[in-house]
């Protein structure tokens, strides 16, 4: 029963982070196009690397971590 929950609650989460990216998409937020994601184009490769992406993302996500465990205590 336990894992149920953890799934839903899993499920819920991702629900809502995908619903939060696609409003960023519409209002033009440059997430995956910031200074500091690499991509390099070959002839026959290409190669992205979402460097700057990757740490305003850890950076939010650790914020609202730390407040939601400040606030649940």
């Amino acid at each position: 029963m336990e894992l149920a929950k953890l799934l839903v609650i899993f499920g819920v989460m991702l629900v809502v982070v995908g619903m939060v990216v696609m409003l960023l998409g519409r209002l033009h937020v440059p997430l995956g196009r910031l200074p500091g994601d690499f991509l390099y184009r070959g002839k026959h490769t290409t190669v992205y690397f979402p460097l700057a992406t990757s740490v305003v993302a850890s950076v939010v996500v650790s914020i609202f971590l730390y407040a939601l465990s400040r606030w649940l205590k």
